[in-house]
């Protein structure tokens, strides 16, 4: 082996234990809070790694003796960008395929919705559907059951979500008609898991495209204008 490569090699072990002996120790502080990691990922700001964990996303540094709970901003542009939210986007992409879509004819932006069938404004928002798509919105649902994994609501929703038809079992519950039992293999926990690392607190939650959370209700007219706004602001026209 020449001494470049043997060089390289070391360093590279090297580098390797040292990552795994931080995140030992990360994981050893977080146990002390009851708190598993399910990810341990470098964080933007060195010295620090990025957890995403059941109770949200968590900074914590290297040696695991001080931890950050909250979203991270990065303000080095034109406008602040959530650097939190836009790491969760890529896990939200992972769950496309589980998401209950009512696409816009004329697709203008896409939203994604955590929702709760049992949310008075979660309603409100699924009787204006025909005005969103209209607007060229695209809605997405997930689900977040309020009261939590292991409620009725959640039960209720992984049977829409594990329908044939998903989105008439949409329909159905959110126009009274009761919910018909069905199982399958999603799990509503990673939807709700989700939510919490984008900090959803109450329903409905909407996400943009790019990570950004506008937390409540926004009439159709309402959600169409501010889209537009952000966009143009996201693009610095």
């Amino acid at each position: 082996m020449k001494k470049g490569l043997m060089m390289f090699t070391l360093l590279a072990a090297a580098f390797s234990g040292l990552a795994q002996a931080d995140d030992a120790a990360i994981k050893q502080s977080l146990a002390k809070l009851g708190v598993q990691s399910t990810d341990i990922q470098p964080a933007p700001v060195a010295g620090m790694k990025t957890v995403l964990t059941n109770s949200g996303v968590l900074y914590v540094t290297d040696d695991g003796k001080h931890i950050i709970q909250g979203p991270m901003y990065d303000v080095s542009g034109a406008q602040p960008v959530n650097v939190t939210n836009a790491l969760l986007m890529t896990h939200l992409k992972a769950l496309e395929k589980e998401m209950i879509v009512y696409k816009a004819p004329q697709e203008k932006h896409v939203i994604t919705v955590f929702t709760d069938i049992t949310c008075g404004y979660c309603h409100k928002l699924h009787e204006e559907m025909k005005d969103y798509n209209a607007l060229g919105i695209t809605v997405r649902y997930l689900a977040f059951p309020r009261q939590g994994i292991q409620s009725q609501a959640e039960q209720d929703m992984k049977s829409i979500w594990c329908a044939k038809d998903r989105n008439k079992a949409f329909d159905d519950a959110m126009n009274g008609k009761g919910v018909q039992a069905a199982t399958c293999d999603i799990d509503i926990a990673n939807h709700y898991a989700l939510g919490v690392q984008f900090g959803v607190t109450g329903t409905p939650a909407i996400v943009l495209s790019d990570g950004f959370m506008v937390p409540g209700y926004q009439g159709p007219k309402e959600m169409k204008a501010f889209l537009d706004q952000h966009q143009k602001q996201s693009s610095g026209k």
